[in-house]
């Protein structure tokens, strides 16, 4: 499909530039449009993704940039499957975060933003999957041809087993994929990118989620978890303890995936718990250069270390 084709009448012409950005997880097309001096990103449904999926999803964006939580909802084609939004100039959510000065300050900002997501109403014909079944339907895939390391095997078995404690809340509507590559800070506010994965869950699992990846102590995670409730929090729950398990391991599963995807041979044996990178020298080494998530390598070593973090949780 021409992604050009998609656009609004008075953003197409000779003086408009279109650059694609990524295929997406997913499989849609997310493109870069320059136009009438603006920037804009459109984005284009897999192939295979049925009309009624698509429009479902897109009621979820639009209930989200309505409210803020997500950049603006330009123009929509629904022939052609395509949504056109602002594109929002990132100055790093991670830096705000990780810097000493600014942290708390972030955590309340993160916190109340995904207070504010988990008031959205729920639309009646949204889509959940418990963790547990999404974890179960990656590790049956990625086991077919594939060989993951004992450990990997071993954290998924154990996870599946353990039966969810109760959190005493009631299902929200969760963006259900909060990772710093979906976490955009534009210097005032954060919006979250790719609602693909919205829908019904535990309020816990978003908060649990983003404390897997940028690597919380417990006494970070109780402040994400009073601003997100707006009341001191003392212990943390029980339920949020296991949504961080089973996310780091569900989101490792996720990342082995795509690296056999991606053409990864698979375990050679010799991988232990002990010899796998952590989180923190991941990202290290991510700074530096010498690991990519985009090759099936920093696919590898970034998904054992998220299995590797449910472990050690």
């Amino acid at each position: 499909m021409n992604p050009e084709a998609c656009l609004p009448a008075h953003l197409s012409g000779p003086a408009t530039t279109v650059t694609r950005v990524a295929a997406g997880l997913s499989g849609a097309g997310v493109y870069r449009v320059d136009a009438d001096g603006q920037a804009f990103v459109l984005k284009l449904a897999r192939e295979t993704e049925s009309f009624a999926d698509w429009h479902r999803k897109l009621h979820i964006q639009q209930l989200a940039a309505n409210a803020g939580l997500a950049p603006r909802i330009i123009h929509v084609d629904e022939d052609r499957r395509a949504v056109l939004t602002d594109f929002v100039v990132d100055r790093s959510f991670p830096a705000f975060y990780f810097d000493p000065r600014t942290r708390e300050a972030a955590l309340i900002q993160l916190g109340r933003m995904l207070r504010r997501v988990h008031e959205l109403p729920l639309p009646s014909d949204s889509i959940g999957m418990e963790p547990r079944d999404y974890l179960a339907l990656i590790w049956s895939g990625l086991r077919e041809r594939f060989a993951p390391p004992a450990f990997v095997g071993e954290a998924v078995t154990r996870m599946l087993a353990e039966e969810p404690p109760a959190s005493g809340r009631a299902p929200v509507l969760s963006h259900n994929d909060v990772n710093p590559s979906n976490l955009v800070y534009d210097g005032e506010r954060v919006v979250l990118f790719d609602w693909e994965t919205a829908g019904p869950n535990d309020p816990y699992f978003d908060l649990a989620t983003i404390s897997v990846f940028l690597r919380m102590d417990d006494a970070s995670c109780r402040q994400l978890l009073a601003a997100h409730d707006g009341e001191p929090v003392s212990a943390l729950p029980v339920r949020f303890a296991f949504d961080r398990r089973i996310a780091a391991v569900m989101c490792g599963a996720g990342f082995l995936r795509l690296a056999r995807n991606s053409g990864h041979v698979g375990a050679t044996g010799e991988e232990t718990i002990e010899s796998t990178l952590g989180l923190g020298e991941c990202y290290q080494q991510m700074r530096s250069g010498a690991l990519s998530i985009a090759t099936s390598t920093g696919q590898w070593v970034f998904g054992l270390a998220l299995v590797k973090a449910g472990v050690t949780l």
